[in-house]
């Protein structure tokens, strides 16, 4: 029963997230400008305008002399979509089973970066309005970090970077 009630719970902040996903997209006040997720153990800013649909995880065709970061295949609702384990392309030491691939979310990026592709993200942590995030100090990495009043540290990740990247562009081994 407690695993019904969770997934319907899960289920349910998907579905809350997705409808403000769009309406912050539709919106022209930019009240939220960033959806926020953990990788692994990283927590991650997306600028909405790159992110696209949310859907629970569902199961995926794998596909022969991929990159490891690259777990295969998934028909989301009638679309054909690589699926790529974001902690393995960002280089997270995250370990994947049938199991805890079956607790995480497949982000969907933006059809307008011209990429047939979805993220496995570990949590989805709703939406983030860059007034309330301040410039912080970097000294781990090369992305651009934000505090927010709490005192976590967030890592902006641009989705359109990222594609373009030669690491995403080459998922063959």
């Amino acid at each position: 029963m407690a695993l019904r009630e969770s997934k319907q719970s899960l289920q349910d902040l998907q579905k809350r997230l997705a409808q403000r996903l769009l309406a912050a997209q539709t919106d022209n006040s930019q009240a939220a400008q960033w959806l926020a997720i953990q990788v692994g153990k990283v927590y991650y800013l997306i600028p909405l305008a790159e992110a696209g649909e949310i859907y629970p995880w569902q199961d995926v065709q794998a596909v022969p002399y991929a990159q490891p970061w690259f777990l295969g295949v998934a028909n989301v609702r009638g679309s054909l979509l690589g699926v790529i384990d974001l902690a393995a392309l960002l280089g997270h030491a995250v370990e994947r089973t049938q199991q805890s691939l079956r607790d995480t979310s497949l982000l969907v990026i933006n059809p307008a970066l011209q990429v047939n592709a979805t993220l496995v993200v570990d949590k989805l942590l709703g939406l983030r309005n860059a007034d309330h995030l301040q410039l912080t100090a970097n000294t781990e990495n090369q992305r651009r970090c934000l505090q927010d009043a709490q005192g976590q540290i967030w890592q902006e990740l641009s989705l359109q970077a990222l594609v373009q990247s030669a690491a995403f562009l080459h998922v063959s081994q």
